[in-house]
């Protein structure tokens, strides 16, 4: 038996306490009904509160005492480290995302460390880019995680904040830069028609905007060169990549840089220009299977390979007082390796040694300094700064841990596994360590898919992973055909009529471990959000034999009102990556194959979970979902997000839902 955090009874009388109990409903048998399959209804489009579901309440927070053994949930829930981080002009400071009650805001600290200083305390914000001089930031804003922002300036010592531009109804911003006198910024907007993106100028001290260029689907801002002349351009053209463009802000002229057949990623990492404004490097798969590194030159209109690595370059920054250094990151199986080039001799520097992890880089315009987030499987988010000239590691900010030992939590090891159409797979295996085990035999274990598609699970932090190693549970994070690094073939492989063949991955990859031994496939549960909640949804439908419970969480069950109803942001590549939903053709395909079509081969129980606000994917196809397996006596729980949109933010929102999903999940590893 595996050590369980609270009991069945406990936890149905910690939901009952929130709404109705849906933990506790009478399951009828089988036989007794006929499977029906429900079609779209007047729910879609926001909750139908006629629903049986919970909702998190207020309340006290318990964590459980330091040092107990298994540690509570709550504890790895408060764990974390500093999110995305940026380092100031002139390289003093070190401005990062960072949440305490779950709701993260914008913290400022001193390069070589010290207590950073908080300088946001509203509703959470979405990203920030500090002004040219280092005075202060701008950052977004939204409502509940409905993704409609506001952009904000707050000084660099927190005491002038101001709304610079107020959030539009219907307007899905993405923000590009700022230009170098720190008057404008560009952006790109839905604002016009609430469909296509624009990319438009803002005066920064007025709010006046203008329209620079009137896009289709999603054109977006990228980076402003230093004269202020020009910026960089990408259009989606599907979920994995973009063409790139060059805007001539003088003129309002766009000109083509790279928009090959078959399509590519020109975005990872970003626009890195050159002092005298004569170019830029940019990180591109374009004409190869990974992402090396280009260089494009304006006047010479050319585009020109600078550096080719193994496998997927990314992360670019132009470090040094004269931008004499590019630094940039290598993606090996989800484990980044930091590299560093002198752009004058091409020799690559000794850097420093890092956990291990995800990198994420930062430096600035008249420094030597080098800001390094790592987010590894041992540390949620520290920050460093690396002074390359004095070749000094100064200890910005430490991941703050909660009382656990991090000497407890579990290194993945990458797994290598041939499909059964001979496609190669990867994934990561966490095997629990003896001591958290109970009982003889391979431990239960719990896929966790990663959403995108076209994203990949990699070996950062994840406190609810590491909970469930911690409770003798293996956790296996598969990145199935679609996955982003690894390779610009791999990740079209589930285009359009392919997508089943993803879900086959997971059965492929299933009957692996099965065979592997290291697991129980007996116990096997899946999990995903998002894209990994259509994937749960799928799998249990199409293959229902083959994992004993599933947990969805604001998933797709219906591709045809997913894809029509979609927030702009994924329209604009959702036409490539799915078809267009307007065509007849694709209408058919999706009507046939998807989730709620053959939700009546379900056969488990599925805990369910959505948010009000989610922008992305209307909570209708969580809730239809609810409903069909009900119908069909299927045990199917569902926790409704009152103020969260796609994913949780709350701290109390976090400990809720994931205290109710750990114990369903030992719940029926214990059956």
């Amino acid at each position: 038996m595996l050590r369980t955090m609270t009991s069945l009874a406990a936890l149905t009388f910690m939901l009952g306490a929130c709404t109705t109990s849906v933990l506790a409903e009478t399951k009828p048998q089988p036989e007794e009904i006929e499977p029906v399959i429900l079609e779209a209804e007047e729910t879609i489009g926001g909750p139908d509160y006629s629903l049986a579901a919970t909702s998190p309440e207020s309340g006290a927070v318990q964590v459980g005492l330091a040092g107990s053994d298994p540690a509570n949930i709550a504890r790895y829930l408060l764990a974390r480290g500093a999110g995305p981080a940026s380092l100031a002009p002139g390289g003093e400071h070190v401005a990062f995302r960072y949440s305490v009650t779950g709701v993260p805001q914008l913290w400022v600290a001193r390069a070589t460390g010290g207590a950073p200083q908080q300088l946001t305390f509203g509703n959470g914000i979405t990203f920030f880019r500090w002004m040219p001089d280092g005075s202060g930031l701008i950052y977004g804003a939204d409502n509940d995680g409905n993704e409609q922002e506001s952009y904000n300036y707050v000084s660099a010592d927190g005491r002038t904040e101001r709304l610079l531009l107020p959030a539009v109804e219907g307007g899905f911003r993405s923000f590009g830069d700022i230009a170098t006198s720190g008057t404008d910024a560009v952006f790109a907007s839905t604002e016009r028609n609430g469909l296509d993106f624009d990319i438009y100028k803002a005066n920064l001290e007025t709010a006046e905007t203008e329209m620079l260029f009137e896009g289709t689907f999603g054109f977006f801002a990228g980076a402003i060169s230093p004269d202020g002349n020009f910026v960089t351009v990408t259009e989606t053209v599907g979920e994995d990549s973009d063409n790139l463009f060059l805007l001539d802000l003088t003129n309002g002229e766009m000109t083509t840089i790279s928009a090959p057949e078959p399509r590519a990623n020109h975005g990872d990492g970003g626009a890195e220009w050159l002092p005298d404004s004569s170019g830029f490097y940019f990180a591109s798969n374009m004409d190869r299977e990974f992402s090396a590194i280009h260089f494009y030159d304006v006047a010479a209109q050319e585009t020109s390979l600078v550096i080719e690595t193994p496998r997927d370059a990314g992360g670019l920054e132009l470090c040094g007082t004269e931008g004499g250094y590019l630094a940039f990151t290598e993606n090996v199986d989800g484990f980044h390796t930091l590299h560093v080039r002198n752009l004058a001799t091409g020799e690559a520097l000794d850097t420093p040694r890092l956990a291990e992890g995800v990198y994420g880089l930062s430096c600035a315009p008249g420094t030597d300094r080098m800001a390094i987030r790592v987010n590894g499987w041992r540390t949620p988010g520290d920050i460093t700064v690396w002074d390359m000239s004095a070749n000094t590691i100064s200890r910005t900010f430490e991941s703050n841990l909660a009382g656990l030992d991090a000497e407890r939590f579990i290194r993945p090891e990458s797994i290598r596994i041939t499909a059964s159409d001979g496609v190669e797979l990867q994934g990561l295996l966490y095997l629990p360590d003896e001591s958290s085990r109970n009982g003889d035999g391979p431990p239960p274990v719990l896929f966790d898919v990663h959403g995108g598609p076209t994203g990949q699970s990699v070996a950062s932090f994840n406190a609810v992973v590491q909970y469930h190693l911690d409770r003798g549970v293996a956790v296996f994070d598969p990145n199935v055909r679609g996955s982003t690094g690894f390779g610009r073939t791999y990740v079209t492989l589930d285009d359009r009529e392919n997508r089943r063949d993803s879900v086959r991955d997971l059965i492929d990859m299933a009957n692996y471990l099965r065979a592997d031994g290291r697991v129980d496939m007996d116990r096997a549960a899946v999990k995903g959000g998002s894209y990994g909640g259509y994937m749960v949804n799928a799998v249990l439908a199409l293959y229902p034999d083959t994992f004993a419970a599933g947990v969805s969480l604001f998933g797709v069950a219906d591709w045809v009102t997913a894809l029509e109803i979609a927030s702009p942001a994924l329209k604009a590549s959702d036409r490539i990556e799915y078809g267009d939903i307007r065509e007849q053709k694709w209408i058919d395909y999706y009507t046939e194959n998807s989730p709620i079509r053959l939700a009546d081969q379900i056969k488990v129980p599925v805990l369910y979970s959505h948010g009000v606000m989610d922008p992305r994917i209307d909570i209708y196809e969580t809730e239809i979902m609810v409903k069909t397996l009900r119908a069909n006596g299927i045990e199917a729980p569902y926790i409704r997000i009152e103020d969260e949109g796609h994913g949780w933010r709350k701290l109390s929102n976090r400990l809720f839902y994931f205290r109710a999903e750990a114990d369903f999940l030992e719940t029926q590893f214990e059956q």
